[in-house]
């Protein structure tokens, strides 16, 4: 079967009935735009991830999961985001997508792959592979490869039948706002102690929104994005859902039929959902919060958006600080938990005669849409001083910052939290199998390189 035959997946899970194209000269104001769907709940009891407190398969389905795609434009200037109910990409995965859709005339830069970053979503092969105390078992590690090599196929498949769905239609975006994320580092004497809520710190509570309409004024699709952590539900909820990023989506298209809807999620590794641990009824109310938000911001006076995404892409090599010798390595490998499972898997490594990285390899990507808007696709978990800085210093009324695309390998703190430590300096980098924290220049190197890509159209004009 060829890789771009459409719905002709396992099981029936593709849900893509993409109608035919239409050809011709696009109506003025008008974008080639398609959008398309699949199902990517796990077929299988599987291991969760984002906690590393579960000890057995999750036996049960509570929301389904989905994969879906915009795809915009024609020709070399083609470009597709796909959006995935899960707690990351790897970046082998996302290479490999791109990879596969050269064929349909792709430039890496114009892929984009992003996640809701849900904690009750499938573990999968290469994302946070020390979460858990012990190893997977044989037939537990044998699921999760099986379900990270259909979810490969299934992401190409949707990003084909969203080329596929092309046709002419108009494009606006607005932002909105919600209020349910909260910072959550506790910091005691200027250092993090806990996790908690503080109500001074950092938080971005912008919703942007991106509707898709057809010609006859038809919502076809709406993308909206929101910078907080998909953990409403917790380590003893032990079920498949895409928590408030999976039921918002669920209840837009309920409100909207015939539309779908899409989330990604912004810099919000250090906030929480406010109210969270009481289960559903959490998941339910944030997610009537966004829904709620985007119907107003659809109602409201939306910027129209008149030119497709044209893309630029750069592989960044981020230091690490000072990691530790094999002294340290040997100490921490006696503990029984994921800690000392990474630190045996060090030695082991130092064993081989391999030393450990210095630096690691880190996505940043920008689409302009023309001077309408401009797009950043951030890799990892990004905390919220960065997109409230970059909103700061480049024109932040132009701008849309979303975190968790191309690659999901380790926390991304700004250049304070590396000073004030915890988890998302510290703690955080052993489940992801990554040697020490990240150095201080990380934060000006990041945004320098956002700068750089994006046009100077989205520089901030500043008084004579």
């Amino acid at each position: 079967m060829a890789r771009h035959t459409l719905c002709a997946l396992v099981a029936g899970l593709l849900a893509c009935t993409p109608l035919p194209r239409v050809s011709g000269v696009q109506p003025a104001g008008a974008l080639s735009v398609g959008v398309a769907r699949i199902d990517i709940t796990p077929d299988e009891p599987i291991r969760l991830t984002g906690y590393g407190n579960r000890t057995a398969p999750a036996e049960r389905v509570k929301g389904r999961l989905w994969a879906k795609a915009l795809a915009f434009g024609e020709g070399g200037q083609a470009a597709v985001l796909i959006s995935a109910d899960l707690i990351g990409v790897p970046r082998e995965m996302t290479e490999e997508i791109a990879g596969r859709l050269r064929s349909a005339g792709l430039a890496r830069q114009q892929i984009t792959v992003a996640a809701t970053h849900t904690h009750t979503g499938p573990s999968l092969t290469g994302v946070l592979p020390f979460i858990f105390p012990e190893p997977l078992a044989p037939e537990q590690r044998a699921v999760v490869d099986r379900y990270s090599g259909t979810l490969l196929d299934r992401l190409e498949h949707v990003a084909r039948a969203a080329l596929d769905d092309r046709r002419p239609s108009t494009v606006a975006w607005g932002r909105g706002t919600a209020g349910f994320a909260a910072n959550r580092r506790v910091l005691t004497g200027g250092k993090w102690t806990a996790f908690g809520v503080d109500p001074t710190g950092a938080v971005d509570h912008d919703l942007p929104v991106m509707a898709v309409r057809g010609l006859d004024g038809t919502l076809r699709a709406v993308l909206a994005s929101y910078a907080c952590h998909a953990t409403t539900l917790e380590g003893r909820d032990n079920f498949v859902h895409g928590d408030w990023p999976g039921v918002a989506q669920a209840l837009i298209e309920q409100r909207h039929p015939g539309a779908t809807a899409m989330i990604t999620i912004g810099t919000g590794a250090d906030a929480n959902p406010d109210p969270r641990g009481g289960g559903l009824p959490d998941v339910e109310r944030h997610a009537r919060a966004i829904a709620g938000e985007v119907d107003r911001v659809l109602a409201s006076s939306l910027r129209p958006v008149s030119s497709g995404p044209s893309g630029r892409f750069r592989y960044l090599d981020l230091s690490f600080g000072r990691t530790p010798g094999e002294a340290e390595w040997r100490e921490q490998a006696q503990r029984t938990d994921a800690g000392g499972l990474y630190a045996r898997a060090v030695l082991e490594q130092l064993a081989r005669g391999e030393a450990l990285a210095r630096t690691v390899p880190y996505p940043v990507q920008t689409w302009t849409f023309g001077t309408d808007l401009a797009m950043v696709f951030l890799g990892g978990e990004v905390v919220a001083d960065y997109g409230l800085r970059l909103k700061r210093e480049l024109d932040g009324a132009r701008l849309w910052v979303h975190a968790y695309s191309n690659d999901v390998a380790f926390y991304v703190p700004s250049r304070r939290m590396i000073a004030e430590g915890g988890y998302e300096v510290d703690r955080s980098m052993v489940y992801y199998g990554q040697p020490a924290r990240l150095a201080e220049e990380t934060e000006d190197q990041i945004v320098n390189a956002v700068g750089e890509l994006l046009t100077p159209a989205f520089r901030r004009q500043t008084g004579n």
